[in-house]
This record gives C-alpha cells, structure tokens and sequence, in this order.
C-alpha cells in the first residue's frame, strides 16, 4: 500500500471553489492508486467565521480570563470543523472518506497547551480506517496528552502533523500546498522577479523558514528531514509539480552540490531593536537583561555583545513590555521601532570570500541603512528600517542574480 501525504493550508479549504481545487488533486492522487492522508488547516483567516483567529475574537484574546487548556479546546475547532466539510464534499464526489481529529489520528502531546510537543503518534487508526476508505481528511494542528486533554502544537501545526504522519506511516512523499508554486527565492508580493526554485534540500528550507519564509513550517522540514521523507511544495491551483525538497539537489550519491551561491531571501517585518548600554561598576548586564526577558517568556533575536553593552530584536508586539522590564531593572533602553530583518541564505556561500561585501555595496546603493549585521556558515543577516524593507530585499535578489533561471539549479 502506497501512502501520500497531502496538506492544504486554510485559503485552500476556505471556500468551495477552492475546495474543488483540492478534490481535483485527491482524485489526481488516487488515480495513482495512493491511499491518501489528507491533513488540513482550518477553514479561512480572519474574519472567516471559523479560522482560527476569529475564534480566539470570540473570547478576546489575549486578553481573556481562560486558561490555555481552554484556549486548546477553543482553536482546535477550527481544523476539526474543516476535516469534516471536506471529507463530505469527497463523499458527494464518489470519494471514499472519513474524517478523524489529531487525537483519532493518533497524536499524542505533552501538555504544554497551545505549544504542545508530538511525544508520539499511533498511526493504527488510520490504517484501520484504509481498510473501508481511500482518503483519510485529519484535522492538522492538534492533539491530545495521555490524560485525554485536547493541545494545539502552535502556529505553523498543520505542517508539522503531515510530516509526523509521513514519518509514522512511511509515506512515499509529503506534499504541501500553498498559494503559490513552491518555493521561491523571495516573496513574490516583496519582489515581482522572484521564481521557484526547482529542488532545495532540507537545510536551505529549514534556514529560509526560520528567517520568514512562510511557505513550509521548519519543524515540519525537520521531521521529514529525520526520517528520509521527500517533501513537495506545490500550488494548490495548478498541476505544475513545484519544488523538491530533499537531501541533495543532485540524484546521484556522492556528487557535489551544484553551485548557487545564494539559494533565497527572506525577511520578518515588525520587529524592534533595543539597545541597552553598561552603567559604570555594573557587570551583569547582559546575564540579567537576557535572563528577564526569558523569564517574562520574551523571545529575543539577533543579539550582539559587547563591553559595552548589548542590542537584540524583540517581536513588536513585546516592544512595550520588554521596554517596562528595563525599566525596572533600572537600564534605559534606546528603542528603534519598525525594523526589518533581511536574511541572505544559501549552502553555497560558505568558505566563499566576498559575500558580505556585496550585500553591504548593494544595499549601500540602494540607500538602505544598516541598522545590525550577522552572519553564520549559511546566512547573512540585516536589520533594516521597516520602511526599507521592499528596497533592501529587491536589492539583494538583484545582486545575487536570483532572477537567473540558470542560478535555480
């Protein structure tokens, strides 16, 4: 039995037009004699009546009075919702289908609610229910702890439930659909030029995905990554088979990597740079700033030390209570609002002389200030005003020729 994994993101099951869409690369994937897992995100984004943010408007959040447990039980409706609408339209086109949530597909999670960890997942059911049924619609982003409490595994959950099912069911491949086709080597709304790269490996897209690309969640990448499994990213409106994402861009062992200096850019927006400097006869700055923000459950970013001080990045929404924790630690912090963080990122620039130097050149001509810099073996990282952002991410797609289909590779 030849299992494939599908997950559809929630524009894709948002309205039944769109569903269509779906059911047309179901029926594709049947025809290829494939049992199916077809996991899902719930139905929409805000103000759908169901998405999950529109949920969470029902009882004001954050700024309600429920537990996380009760939050859980709240979001995990979205999916749950979404499962069922599309494993009923399956049946209305002669599909065989059921629809399970995470805790019937078999997901087991700490109880970290809203943040739950995958401790294990029992596929049997689902090769219980291949026995009477072709297609098995599991709701994404959730699960249950071992005393029967429904979680939610974060923003991003859908993803990561296909590659864990991939994994758990040793599927032949995992394919996620999204709104555009496949990965591209930048946002496509940020930079018109920008084109999908034909196969990635696991690294490049875990590195892109954790610098802003949002077309893949990195924990997802990861598990596929662990357990062998090729990944598809593919547009949910064409047949066009998207980009790859394995171990080697090349199929034969043991041959080098074909080069590509630079393999995308990517970008966060709405983000803020504090800078706190040493006072005189105070020596554990940087201990005690960073060790209150992990407290305060602050996640920082883009941190530089030095004898003098310490400048890091915060999400903006933490930008007031970051600030307030400062405060009473008795450090006035500069604050420089709306920034960007623009990130270069590609295999092929490690040991290679120079990379630096162009990004710098290129944003200097584009008039792009630099506000921070970091680099590691695979990334360079910028931090840009906000409103730079568009120009200084144009320029460095420029620079690096990504609009080259021979540099896609």
């Amino acid at each position: 039995m030849q299992i494939l994994i599908q997950k559809f993101g929630g524009t894709s099951v948002q309205t039944e037009e769109n569903r269509n869409h779906v059911i047309k690369h179901i029926k594709d994937a049947l025809m290829k004699e494939y049992k199916l897992v077809v996991v899902v995100s719930a139905l929409g984004r805000k103000p759908d009546p169901y998405a999950t943010d529109t949920l969470l408007d029902l009882v004001d959040f954050p700024a309600n009075q429920n537990s996380n447990r009760e939050i859980d039980l709240l979001m995990s409706c979205g999916e749950t919702i979404s499962s069922v609408v599309l494993s009923n339209e399956l049946q209305k086109h002669h599909i065989s289908a059921t629809a399970l949530t995470g805790a019937q597909a078999g997901f087991v999670t700490n109880d970290d609610f809203t943040q739950a960890k995958i401790k294990k997942v029992n596929p049997e059911r689902i090769r219980k229910e291949f026995e009477d049924h072709d297609v098995v619609v599991v709701a994404g982003f959730q699960g249950q702890t071992e005393s029967g409490e429904i979680t939610t595994i974060g923003r991003g959950g859908s993803d990561t439930t296909a590659a864990a099912l991939g994994a758990a069911l040793q599927a032949e491949r995992i394919e996620i659909f999204t709104d555009v086709n496949g990965i591209m080597t930048a946002d496509p709304r940020v930079v018109k030029s920008a084109r999908p790269l034909n196969v990635v490996t696991y690294t490049e897209i875990c590195n892109l995905a954790y610098q802003g690309a949002k077309v893949v969640h990195p924990r997802a990448v990861e598990i596929a990554m662990q357990a062998k499994i090729p990944m598809r990213v593919r547009s949910t409106y064409s047949f066009d088979e998207g980009t790859l994402v394995t171990a080697s861009r090349v199929q034969e062992m043991g041959v080098d990597i074909p080069d590509r200096l630079i393999t995308g850019i990517a970008h966060i927006s709405s983000i803020t740079q504090l800078r706190v400097q040493t006072k005189k006869g105070v020596y554990r700055l940087q201990s005690d700033v960073f060790k209150a923000m992990a407290e305060a459950g602050i996640s920082v970013d883009f941190i530089n030390i030095s004898p003098s001080g310490v400048i890091y990045t915060v999400p903006k929404e933490f930008t007031e209570k970051a600030v307030h924790i400062l405060d009473t630690l008795g450090f006035q912090a500069e604050v420089t609002e709306n920034c960007a963080k623009v990130s270069a990122v590609g295999a092929g620039m490690t040991g290679v002389p120079g990379v630096a130097s162009r990004i710098v050149q290129a944003l200097t001509e584009a008039n792009v200030q630099i506000l921070q810099s970091a680099d590691s073996h695979t990334t360079i990282w910028v931090l840009v005003h906000e409103k730079d952002l568009k120009k200084a991410v144009n320029a460095l797609h420029e620079v690096f020729e990504l609009s080259n289909s021979k540099s896609l590779v």
